[in-house]
């Protein structure tokens, strides 16, 4: 058995067991459409990012095949879906165990702190991953590389066989949305605590921001900018409120997170929020809003990155042809093919139309 195909089969168990059990699992944005999930990752990856109804594909948006990979489709996870394959338990991939509340708290500000900066750096690992593996979609004249773009056969982020340059950044590149994405769905950032209860770990006050957030810049080095008060769910497999085990006493998960609900792929617009802290006021709704805004900025700084690391002209190729399905003729590079077959007719129309003009001239000379 394949990889790939042991994965989804221990993939599907997990979620069969969620789904049945009697002690729910932390989850995130949805991949899946069971169990809860209504695949929330794909549909705000397509909002942001997707080639929609009549928008003009270019820099800022991603052709259908692409996107396929990117978002996920159908039983597909897709590159922003990776996560949920071999990362579901990693807090670090999903923002996770970042909690902290003032007063008399079971964990330091400090602890908290450790948590989100150990989430920003994953990412920003997965994101110079996807810069270093741009780098093979260009040979060494700058020009694409076909058999690094090619769509034919669809990327599968399960298979250890995979090596396409474009397939390899779209992945590294998914992962690191993944948990930009769940930031806004595990964070208080752009949330409201429940004004008809008391504020506690069961009712963690928000900030009630706008994304993006200053925290989640993937291309510096400096310690991410943490405001006071920010927060995330404490992680564990029994996610519960309130909290057991290690999250005795502590803002789960469970409390905190905004996974759940119907996003439309087209308009991002959002219905029918299904966790308790999703259906506070607009707690979805900014969830979902706040990580479509914060998937567009990731793009536009991974293009910026592209050009700081690759040079301007090479990195509009790299964007280009990691954004639409046929980047050998849409891309504006030469089809030396082409041109050399272009050459050859031309060449041979001027030189039938020489020895037209010399017999002619000849004739005229014999008379």
């Amino acid at each position: 058995m394949r990889r790939w195909q042991l994965t989804r089969l221990v993939v599907a168990f997990f979620v069969v067991l969620w789904t049945l059990g009697s002690a729910p699992v932390a989850t995130a944005f949805g991949t899946i459409d069971t169990g809860g999930q209504h695949r929330e990752h794909e549909r705000i990856t397509r909002a942001s990012l997707s080639c929609a109804g009549n928008a003009e594909l270019g820099e800022n948006c991603f052709a259908a095949k692409s996107m396929d990979f990117l978002a996920g489709h159908d039983r597909e996870f897709g590159a922003v879906g990776a996560p949920d394959s071999d990362e579901i338990a990693d807090p670090r991939a999903h923002c996770d165990n970042a909690d902290f509340l003032d007063g008399e708290y079971p964990r330091t500000l400090e602890s908290a702190t450790e948590g989100l900066v150990d989430c920003v750096n994953h990412l920003r690992a997965r994101f110079g991953e996807a810069v270093v593996a741009a780098g093979a979609l260009l040979d060494t004249e700058g020009r694409i590389v076909s058999g690094e773009v090619d769509l034919d056969a669809e990327c599968s982020v399960f298979d250890a066989a995979e090596r396409r340059a474009k397939c390899a950044t779209l992945e590294s590149f998914g992962r690191a949305l993944h948990g930009a994405q769940d930031f806004y769905a595990h964070s208080n950032w752009v949330d409201e605590a429940d004004p008809a209860r008391a504020v506690g770990d069961d009712n963690p006050p928000g900030l009630n921001l706008l994304g993006p957030t200053p925290a989640l810049d993937l291309r510096s080095t400096d310690p991410p900018v943490i405001p006071s008060g920010l927060s995330t769910g404490c992680f564990v497999l029994r996610d519960e409120v309130p909290g057991v085990g290690e999250c005795t006493e502590r803002v789960t998960h469970a409390a905190l997170n905004k996974d759940n609900g119907l996003v439309d792929p087209n308009s991002g617009e959002t219905s029918g929020p299904t966790t308790p802290r999703g259906m506070v006021q607009d707690n979805f709704d900014k969830a979902v809003q706040g990580a479509i805004t914060e998937t567009r900025r990731q793009w536009q700084d991974f293009q910026s990155e592209l050009a700081d690391h690759y040079g301007e002209k090479k990195a509009v190729l790299m964007t280009c042809s990691l954004s639409h399905d046929n980047p050998l003729t849409d891309c504006g590079q030469p089809d030396y093919n082409r041109l050399v077959v272009t050459a050859f007719v031309v060449l041979v129309v001027l030189l039938s139309v020489g020895m037209l003009v010399f017999r002619r001239r000849r004739r005229r000379s014999v008379v």
